[in-house]
Parts: C-alpha cells; sequence; structure tokens
C-alpha cells in the first residue's frame, strides 16, 4: 500500500463517485447505546461542517458521494441531515439505498429476521455483556462490550445467516447476501458505472470487500483492512477529511 499523499491526477480521471464508509472514516467510532427495557437511546453523530463544505465542493465538481454504512437509513439522515441533496445511502450492510427520496431495495430479509430474533432477544435479558439492539429494519444489529459466544452459537444454529463482529457489535446478515460489496454493485447500477469510475474508503473489516469492489481502495486503518493507498492514522483530521483535501487539490 501506497500513503495517500503518492495519488496522483492520472489515478483519479476515472474516477465518477466517491464511497465513504461512515464510523472511523466520516465520524469517530464508537456508538453510545443504553437499553431500558423497550426504551433504547443513543447518541448521535454528526458530521463536522467543514466536511459538510468538502462534498458540497466535490459535488459541484461533478462527483457523485455514496455513503455506505451498517446504520439503519433514519439514523444515517439524522447524522448527515445537510448533506442529503448531496450524497446517496447505502445502509444495513448494502441492503437498500437512498438517493434523492426514494428507495432501492436490494434485499428482503424478513423471514431470516423474524424467526431468529426472540431467541436473540431471550439471550439479551440480563447478559452483562450485552448493552442492546439497534433499531434496523434488514439486519439485527446487537451492541455489546466484548464478543458474546451465546450470540454466535445461536446464529450458527439458525443456518444460512452469519454474525459479524465490528469491535463493538454483532452484525447479523443473510450470508453473501447483504454486504457492503453488493450494496456498491447495486449503487452502481443505479448511476450506471463501472468499477474503475468507484473509489471507496473504509477502516475495518467488514469493508474489505466494499473495498475489493472499487477501482481505487482506500484503507483508513491499515491494521484491519487492505487498500491501494492508505490515510495515516495521526494528527487532527479524520481520514475523509484528508481523503477529500487530497481529491479536491488534484481536481483544482
Amino acid at each position: 500500500m501506497k500513503p495517500l499523499d503518492q495519488i496522483s491526477k492520472e489515478d483519479i480521471e476515472k474516477i465518477k463517485m466517491i464511497v465513504f464508509d461512515v464510523d472511523g472514516v466520516l465520524v469517530s467510532r464508537g456508538t453510545k447505546i443504553k437499553q431500558e427495557g423497550n426504551t433504547t437511546t443513543f447518541e448521535t453523530k454528526v458530521i463536522a461542517e467543514k466536511q459538510i463544505e468538502q462534498i458540497k465542493e466535490l459535488n459541484q465538481k461533478g462527483f457523485l458521494v455514496n455513503i455506505s454504512s451498517g446504520r439503519g437509513l433514519y439514523m444515517l439522515q439524522e447524522m448527515f441531515r445537510e448533506i442529503l441533496p448531496f450524497v446517496s445511502l447505502t445502509y444495513e450492510c448494502g441492503s437498500a439505498t437512498w438517493y434523492k427520496g426514494q428507495i432501492y431495495q436490494h434485499i428482503n430479509s424478513f423471514e431470516q429476521n423474524k424467526n431468529i430474533f426472540p431467541k436473540l432477544k431471550k439471550v439479551s435479558v440480563n447478559h452483562p455483556d450485552i448493552k442492546g439492539f439497534e433499531p434496523k429494519e434488514f439486519i439485527i444489529t446487537i451492541h455489546c462490550t466484548k464478543p458474546v459466544s451465546e450470540i454466535e452459537e445461536v446464529v450458527e444454529k439458525e443456518g444460512g445467516l452469519i454474525t459479524v463482529w465490528n469491535g463493538e457489535a454483532y452484525d447479523v446478515l443473510i450470508e453473501k447476501d447483504q454486504t457492503k460489496a453488493l450494496g456498491l454493485k447495486h449503487t452502481m447500477e443505479i448511476f450506471k458505472l463501472e468499477k474503475e469510475n468507484v473509489l471507496a474508503i473504509g477502516d475495518n473489516y467488514n469493508d474489505a470487500e466494499l473495498l475489493a469492489e472499487s477501482g481505487i481502495p482506500i484503507s483508513a486503518d491499515k491494521t484491519r483492512v487492505e487498500g491501494k493507498f492508505y490515510v495515516p492514522l495521526e494528527g487532527e483530521f479524520l481520514p475523509a477529511d484528508v481523503l477529500m483535501q487530497k481529491i479536491l487539490s488534484l481536481s483544482s
């Protein structure tokens, strides 16, 4: 991998869409969640003012901007409300894409989720390491203080589903059908793009397939995920900020 400062104008000449992961890239890592009975409370992060202006400038220069996340649509819309006219949102690990008020659903996971959710809920009752469930439509996300073997065992017995641990939560997904990579493929179809037209940046294990599906993969944490280029984890700026500064400087 090369450091991002070695990316050139020639490298990005075919790029039409820039795809951003959220946590650890556009906002700092970590989700605060508290669940008491049927009440779940989240601390929602918002994008910084500087990044809002950078995304608007990318849009003005003709770049499509896609935000790809395991988070649900409502939370993403709250986090990025000020830039919704300038971006598309691919959410819940590639399950669907929102763009200018229209939702493109890529998978239906209702049957699988309705069968396993009560079993996972039962495991969570009074469990000291389970913080709560994040409200979602297509996937199940369980926030935990550390990996919980009981969750993995329940999902393994169900068949056709997998657990993905991201360091603070489990995503329960349909095996091979709910990935950020498939979400990107569907989004590329929406905008009629090829792989060579896409640059993507991510920082976590579940971003590996997303980056592999892009023409120029950028690692925001080279200890977790590979890329053609990487953003050094140092200084006061988030990886997305560093990347946008570089792209804008090459596009001027």
